[in-house]
């Protein structure tokens, strides 16, 4: 058994085709197919159900290859051990974030980074936290930034700062008339959410329980008759912007695009004001704790929240 073989498995399991997976480790398919038979015949047991069509994993492969995954993470550990003093900032660190914070972060995160590790770019990526936690887990990504609650084995979690969430409305509507507004008044209105998948609607869902009646409500044609759905927080803000109706953003959406005070207004909600709580998550196995904590140091001073709250007064001064 060597580290190579193991370093085939993981792949062939993570790319369910021999072609696929041999042209990620840079070998020819002949190669990477008898390494992983060669490793089968040893281990006396068949890793992969294979058919003309699909490559499957078997119950006890997938326990071996969580396990080569980990033998592996451990083998970088030992290389970081073996080269005393190396520095585990001066190269690029994969981090992906969800949709709804991604775009709203980075732009706060990435010169804080550049001042504390100039020499650590990052390589970033924007996805759905199940797609997130995949990639995490197959080390495909270093660290994801994430809304909790998040559990994964062998996972660590650090908290980075709480997030209110605030409404966004047309400049013109009554309820700017209002200081706070509460979830019993926004169900009454047309509401904008994002469509099903998205960790941001159930957030928002589950803080604020009225508006789930708003959803079940069905009009004629079978739809939600005060719902339209959005594929993105910047969709959705356009949409308010147009006059179509209102929506929860995270504080830190609602102030990043600037439209003319005549066209969008933000409110606070009424306590108790419904939060996310973002952080951050890396395997316990990932062999550069250091750059894991400049990042979170990164992340904790950019003070986004703070800044997002002095960038809209109404939210400031409820705060």
């Amino acid at each position: 058994m060597t580290l190579t073989e193991l370093r085939y498995v993981v792949t062939l399991a993570r790319e369910r085709h021999f072609g696929r997976a041999a042209e990620r480790c840079h070998v020819s398919q002949p190669t990477l197919s008898v390494a992983v038979k060669k490793l089968e015949d040893e281990l006396g047991i068949p890793l992969f159900e294979r058919s003309k069509s699909s490559i499957r994993v078997t119950e006890v492969g997938q326990r071996i290859i969580e396990q080569a995954q980990r033998v592996l993470d451990q083998v970088g550990v030992i290389k970081d051990m073996a080269q005393d003093g190396k520095n585990q900032l001066n190269s690029p660190l994969k981090v992906g974030a969800i949709y709804t914070i991604g775009p709203y972060l980075f732009p706060h995160l990435l010169p804080e980074l550049r001042r504390a590790a100039p020499d650590m770019p990052l390589y970033i990526e924007e996805n759905y936290t199940a797609s997130l936690r995949q990639k995490l887990r197959h080390s495909e990504l270093d660290a994801i930034i994430i809304a909790l609650p998040f559990e994964e084995p062998e996972v660590v979690t650090l908290p980075l700062y709480d997030e209110p969430f605030v409404v966004l409305l047309p400049a013109d509507h009554p309820l700017t008339e209002k200081e706070q507004v509460t979830a019993e008044e926004m169900a009454k209105e047309q509401l904008l959410l994002l469509g099903p998948g998205h960790c941001f609607r159930d957030q928002v869902l589950e803080s604020c329980p009225p508006l789930v009646d708003a959803i079940t409500k069905r009009a004629d044609n079978g739809r939600p008759e005060l719902v339209t759905e959005g594929s993105s927080l910047e969709t959705i803000r356009h949409m308010v912007a147009s006059g179509l109706g209102i929506t929860v953003l995270p504080l830190s959406a609602a102030t990043a695009i600037k439209y003319q005070e005549d066209i969008l207004a933000v409110r606070p909600f009424a306590a108790p004001v419904p939060f996310r709580t973002v952080a951050l998550a890396w395997r316990v196995t990932f062999p550069r704790p250091k750059a894991i904590d400049v990042l979170s140091l990164a992340a904790s001073q950019c003070r986004v929240i703070e800044k997002a709250k002095t960038d809209t007064p109404a939210v400031a001064e409820s705060a």
